[in-house]
């Protein structure tokens, strides 16, 4: 392959090798069950690399399945991640023209849609591990993930624009995460950010360098496994639906959804053992 992508445009897309001559990977997501050491990490690897881990409909509706597969698993964190040199550049353009009509692409963005909400859904929190660029639907589904570690060699846009095709589907995950006037720079202008950028914005969490990002990654999600698994799930349920409420609903559903909590075993567990001065243990 040649040049890096380039900061102002989709050239890189256009540079891609042509799907016939893509190498057989096998699965276009691979999975690896207690990744970094840590029981209960699940890794899900985007394997298109030769094409900068494009969105084809096959791809789409191999992540759907693997996310499905997870939700009533023992999985207790989902780490979703990038084979090459990127995380993803979004929907795979060559496919999207190969067909033109209203039809197709109305299917297409309800199939990607469908895909990024079963993140949203999933009980386990979903942290994406950017190590590389990530465009379009591949902001999007950065967006989209509960948290996000980002290499400080990462870089993101929403460069859709650049040839005529505004980033709508993504700019709702997008102003989600940032401000109007940040999801809009993006969206209009179609230019990069950094990773520092991205931070600042509040697009990902934490920035790492690159031969640091697994340790991040991984300490991250070691945090997370530590806490109880019930008050984990109910906790990112009750996020995202009082965020779409008003401010009064919003108490409602958190004060109902916090007695719940209480009475659950691991709740009980662990307010005992702030009283009692001992470390909680959540097989009680």
């Amino acid at each position: 392959m040649s040049a890096q992508p380039q900061p102002h445009s989709l050239a890189h897309l256009e540079r891609q090798p042509e799907h016939e001559n893509e190498p057989d990977r096998g699965s276009l997501v691979e999975v690896e069950h207690d990744a970094y050491g840590t029981p209960g990490v699940v890794r899900l690897t985007l394997n298109r690399p030769a094409v900068f881990n494009a969105l084809s409909e096959a791809l789409l509706d191999e992540l759907h399945a693997r996310l499905a597969a997870l939700e009533q698993s023992d999985a207790r964190v989902v780490v979703l991640a990038g084979a090459g040199r990127a995380f993803c550049a979004g929907h795979d353009l060559k496919e999207m023209r190969a067909a033109p009509s209203l039809d197709y692409y109305q299917r297409l963005f309800a199939r990607c849609t469908k895909t990024m909400l079963a993140i949203r859904r999933l009980p386990q929190p979903v942290i994406a591990r950017v190590h590389g660029i990530a465009t379009a639907a591949g902001c999007q589904l950065v967006a989209m993930c509960d948290l996000a570690v980002a290499a400080d060699t990462a870089r993101f846009a929403t460069s859709g624009v650049n040839v005529g095709l505004f980033c709508a589907t993504p700019s709702v995950a997008l102003s989600r995460n940032v401000s109007p006037k940040a999801a809009l720079d993006m969206l209009l202008t179609g230019e990069f950010i950094d990773a520092l950028a991205a931070k600042q914005q509040g697009l990902v969490n934490r920035v790492a360098p690159l031969d640091g990002l697994d340790a991040e990654i991984a300490a991250l999600a070691a945090s997370i496994c530590a806490k109880p698994r019930d008050a984990v799930s109910v906790g990112k349920s009750l996020f995202y639906r009082q965020l779409e409420m008003g401010v009064e609903a919003a108490y409602q559903l958190a004060g109902q959804t916090m007695a719940c909590n209480m009475m659950m075993d691991s709740a009980l567990e662990g307010v005992q053992a702030f009283v009692d001065k001992r470390p909680p243990d959540w097989r009680r």
